[in-house]
């Protein structure tokens, strides 16, 4: 292990036992998966992906690490078969940091967890302010992570030592922050609770995909007619399947402020598109004449294919409007955000984890007939939440909404 201090935290720059070369082939895959299941606890699991050069999400590294086996690194783009690694490793509890943004592409290789335990919401559950992983090493374990390679791009072979030393520390510590932060939440009365979200986090299914994505594209907000938001959407869309084709971020392919000049500038010909900033890049041009068809395309709608000026939405307005549209329910929000504020500081948690705050303003915008705590607390149940929340938040919200109702 590369070890630098000053008197302050330990700097890590490789793992313990140095860095192990990753596994490409089945027979190395086989070695590993044997050390594995001669290991002994929980194994620590993360994994490295392409986000801002790669479409799809996939994981092109994944490390793991169990107490008595050491780090296993393996590339899962050069296997076939993951049969012998699932094996091992959907029979065991696994330790992860933000775990919701890794099982997502384990899953896709067929990867999940008998159990869970989130460092980063332990953390947060725990009280901890700042829960990124080399705080949280830093400040229960003394060491300080190398780091610099988090937005790399992890789908470029060969992959370079330092990048390798980065993604093996990840799990080499992540077996020890795990029991520091399980005393400490069993101290403060918390691990039920921690194990209820770990549990609800592996549990969870994919997310619905969104009825319009391209409303998301960054400066749409400046576009206020569905005419031009008519171009937004199809040059997002047309991006989008020429992103999926590529399997390229769709930023790489055309940036949204392109997409948004675009529809500001209202461009007529291939000439007046290029001098417009990025679609005068070289790599760019060649792709003009297509994005002004796509434009024009857009342009010749009827008014009946424009789309809505405001998103639909099955939930209440933004809350910056609730004064004006329905003073009763900007009360009921009101109530409920200090009862809950003052729960969360009781006990040392992040609000937004002691109730999800959009079931909180749902529950305020249209509230149960009755307020009483056993119908508030069936109304949480429904939204989702666990049996802790519920027990903690329900009286609290119940006469909450009672006093709003009652000024």
């Amino acid at each position: 292990m590369e070890i630098e201090s000053a008197g302050g935290p330990v700097l890590l720059r490789e793992p313990a036992e140095g860095t192990p070369p990753v596994v490409t082939d089945r027979a190395a895959l086989l070695e590993a998966c044997e050390r594995l299941a001669a290991g002994t606890g929980a194994v620590a699991v993360d994994t490295e992906r392409a986000s801002g050069y790669r479409y799809w999400p996939k994981a092109y590294l994944v490390q793991l690490r169990r107490e008595g086996s050491g780090t296993v690194l393996i590339d899962p783009t050069e296997l076939d078969d993951l049969t012998p690694l699932k094996s091992v490793l959907n029979a065991l509890e696994w330790v992860l940091h933000a775990a919701s943004q890794d099982l997502p592409c384990l899953a896709e290789l067929d990867l999940h967890p008998a159990a869970l335990f989130d460092t980063e919401l332990a953390g947060r559950l725990a009280g901890y302010e700042r829960v990124a992983l080399g705080t949280l090493v830093e400040l229960l374990l003394g060491y300080t992570l190398e780091k610099g390679h988090s937005a790399a791009d992890w789908s470029k072979r060969p992959l370079p030592v330092d990048w390798l030393n980065y993604a093996a520390l990840d799990v080499e510590l992540l077996i020890q922050l795990r029991e520091k932060l399980e005393a400490e939440l069993g101290a403060q009365g918390k691990l039920e609770w921690a194990q209820q979200e770990f549990d609800a986090v592996r549990t969870a299914p994919p997310p619905a995909p969104r009825a319009e994505p391209w409303r998301r594209t960054s400066g749409v907000h400046k576009i206020r007619n569905p005419r031009g938001l008519a171009v937004v959407r199809e040059l997002w869309q047309a991006r989008d399947e020429l992103a999926r084709k590529r399997d390229r971020a769709p930023s790489r392919i055309l940036p949204d402020s392109a997409i948004i000049n675009a529809v500001t500038a209202d461009p007529k010909t291939v000439e007046e598109l290029q001098a417009l900033p990025v679609f005068s890049g070289r790599v760019q041009r060649k792709y003009t004449a297509s994005w002004l068809r796509h434009l024009q395309a857009a342009k010749a709608l009827p008014a009946s294919e424009l789309p809505s000026p405001s998103q639909p939405t099955d939930g209440p307005p933004p809350v910056n409007r609730w004064a004006d549209k329905d003073p009763d329910a900007a009360a009921r929000l009101s109530a409920a955000r200090a009862a809950l504020s003052a729960i969360a500081e009781d006990r040392r948690l992040p609000v937004e984890n002691l109730l999800l705050p959009d079931l909180v303003r749902r529950t305020c915008w249209r509230p149960p007939a009755q307020l009483d705590e056993d119908t508030v607390a069936d109304v949480l149940r429904a939204g989702g939440a666990r049996p802790w929340q519920v027990e903690l938040t329900a009286s609290a919200l119940s006469k909450a909404l009672h006093a709003a109702a009652a000024t």
